[in-house]
């Protein structure tokens, strides 16, 4: 099924998309192995992050870039509401233009920044390759408890400092998965919860920001 649809996604890149520079990956097994599998493996294998997305009113991907693991984890999770944040518009619009194609209707890629927006709702986020965790972490605005993921290489601890990363901040999944050319992805993900208002952005800022409650009932007015 997965090889199937990595096939219909690598002849929309290569199709309608040609020029467009969203992956370098565009052999067929590396494609399927580094961005399909690459993708829906840690869903697959991490009852923690399946059971998040579960339970989740929306799922953010921020970063997508070519779409992943946005549009992957969407294709196997048809009914819940997925939503891409990408300071790129451009990339923004040829996910659009992936997902048209490959029928996909449960996804909603953005052109914008999750700094700018408020977390009202309990929501999954994830970030694959975009940033250090303490920094993607800070641009978060909090309301509802939340869970975040983090897709990750085997230099994790050599890279980053995860000693102190906030009490509100509680880590619920670690797991290191191996990819089918033997390179390995950890998965690391942590619960949020909010921060006592005043604490941290005032309260004009606060008012500055888009409620992903509202975005929601935009973007999936029938869900």
């Amino acid at each position: 099924m997965m090889k199937e649809f990595a096939q219909k996604y690598l002849d929309v890149l290569e199709g309608p998309l040609k020029g467009i520079n969203l992956t370098r990956i565009l052999d067929f097994d590396d494609f399927y192995n580094k961005q399909i599998i690459d993708s829906v493996l840690p869903y697959e294998n991490s009852k923690v992050f399946k059971d998040s997305i579960n339970l989740s009113e929306v799922i953010v991907d921020v970063g997508f870039g070519g779409g992943f693991p946005l549009v992957p984890l969407a294709s196997l999770n048809p009914e819940k509401c997925f939503m891409g944040m990408e300071s790129k518009n451009k990339k923004a619009e040829a996910v659009k233009i992936i997902c048209s194609e490959l029928g996909i209707e449960n996804v909603r890629p953005m052109h914008g920044r999750i700094e700018t927006f408020e977390i009202d709702l309990p929501v999954t986020i994830i970030f694959k390759a975009v940033g250090k965790i303490p920094d993607c972490i800070k641009l978060l605005n909090i309301s509802k408890r939340s869970n975040v993921f983090f897709y990750k290489g085997p230099g994790l601890y050599d890279q980053e400092d995860l000693k102190n990363l906030g009490s509100n901040i509680k880590k619920i999944e670690e797991q290191t998965f191996e990819l089918p050319d033997g390179s390995q992805r950890i998965l690391i993900g942590y619960e949020i919860s909010p921060v006592p208002r005043g604490t941290q952005k005032s309260n004009s800022s606060q008012k500055k920001l888009v409620r992903i409650s509202a975005l929601k009932t935009k973007l999936f007015p029938h869900i």
